[in-house]
């Protein structure tokens, strides 16, 4: 093979690479419409009172009550508790004072006159937004409330050089809604578009550029097989 169908044959071996990557493809609103497709009420967002969600361990104190009572429960994936005597419980999504009434309620239907009870948080769950796709460290990563985009781009390690910054999806979902909405991390990055709060739970996507991708790819490649010469 002579020098000129060799170099051909390794330029065409990145863009054969990048047809097998997976590139980012959606539908999802995006623009002025993404802000809305994602959007939760204030309250959703930025809670006045502590809901209890799967991964916080709490306490459970029935007054006098040894053998009712009980420490760091935890509220399980599917949102439930389990007490002695009483089993299984649900307890994601109810205030400390909504279960402990809930919790009163079947102990004096069945077991107590009169019970006091109390919930207390033993420890929170942790905050979480999981960044996958074109990123330097994709991974789950613990955020405080407040986050933006921005921020959990940058808790990844910023985009890889192959990232199509204007293909950032984002997922959330409310009341077991999945909603998503597509940004322009470009735009967000220069302040022409606002930085979107990022909510516990949220899985954030940046997508593929295939035409950045090839270009690396034959970047990379051409050092190690000596594609270019002096002259």
């Amino acid at each position: 093979m002579n020098s000129r169908a060799a170099l051909l044959a390794i330029m065409a071996a990145p863009l054969m690479l990048g047809a097998c990557q997976k590139t980012v493809t959606t539908q999802l609103p995006q623009g002025s419409a993404a802000y809305d497709a994602i959007a939760v009420a204030p309250e959703v967002a930025n809670p006045s009172v502590y809901s209890l969600r799967a991964g916080d361990r709490i306490d459970v104190s029935v007054f006098r009550e040894k053998d009712f009572s009980a420490q760091k429960v935890l509220v399980d994936v599917s949102g439930n508790i389990a007490l002695p005597m009483l089993g299984t419980i649900p307890a994601a999504g109810m205030t400390q004072d909504e279960l402990a009434a809930n919790i009163r309620d079947r102990l004096a239907a069945s077991f107590l006159r009169d019970p006091r009870v109390t919930v207390s948080v033993e420890t929170p769950a942790l905050l979480t937004v999981s960044v996958e796709g074109e990123v330097e460290q994709p991974g789950v990563y613990e955020m405080q409330p407040g986050h933006t985009l921005l921020s959990a781009i940058a808790m990844a390690r910023s985009t890889t050089d192959r990232a199509k910054v204007d293909q950032v999806l984002v997922f959330r979902t409310v009341n077991g809604e999945r909603l998503g909405a597509r940004f322009d991390l470009a735009m967000i990055r220069a302040g022409r578009a606002p930085d979107p709060v990022i909510l516990p739970g949220d899985v954030v996507v940046v997508g593929y550029s295939q035409v950045r991708g090839v270009f690396q790819d034959f970047l990379k490649t051409a050092p190690l097989l000596n594609i270019f010469y002096r002259y």
